[in-house]
């Protein structure tokens, strides 16, 4: 089975102590360890971002990290992102309403690279949908021809910009 490495890591704001196979890649503790199945094993190769999550608030592929190199990391997966009382986030708000899903696999990885986006955004007025195309462009959809899913980022940065006016 290989050596084990202590980690620790704050995941959707819950602290966990483990002991991890020391190439276990951090999808896998997710999901196996963790019982967190929304963020998805789609290529193992970083390509799809199926696997994206926040690693200490920026996107990264969880398929081409080791769990070990997160010891101390604050992650969020798509489990985190809504609130407390199971309020949606505005970007899964936006997903729902503008209709940014089909078959819903890579949903949680177009999610969560695009609140790394809107997090990093430092732009005045609106979002473009050139932004929006180049911010998620690590990110694959099999499905949609990803304008829904331009329009759902975009939805959901006007609704954060009111809510801030």
């Amino acid at each position: 089975m290989g050596a084990t490495v202590p980690l620790q890591v704050t995941v959707n704001g819950e602290a966990h102590a483990s002991e991890v196979p020391a190439r276990m890649l951090l999808v896998h503790y997710l999901r196996d360890e963790l019982g967190l199945t929304g963020t998805h094993v789609g290529c193992d190769t970083s390509n799809c971002g199926a696997c994206t999550c926040l690693v200490n608030g920026e996107s990264a592929k969880t398929c081409t990290v080791l769990a070990v190199q997160c010891d101390g990391a604050e992650i969020t997966t798509i489990e985190g992102m809504a609130g407390a009382d199971g309020t949606l986030h505005a970007l899964q708000e936006g997903f729902w309403a503008e209709h940014g899903l089909q078959c819903g696999y890579c949903t949680p990885g177009m999610i969560m690279a695009a609140a790394d986006l809107l997090a990093r955004r430092t732009g005045d007025g609106p979002i473009t949908e050139d932004e929006v195309r180049h911010g998620l462009e690590g990110n694959l959809c099999r499905c949609t021809g990803y304008h829904n899913i331009v329009k759902a980022v975009q939805a959901a940065a006007e609704a954060s910009r009111r809510v801030a006016a």
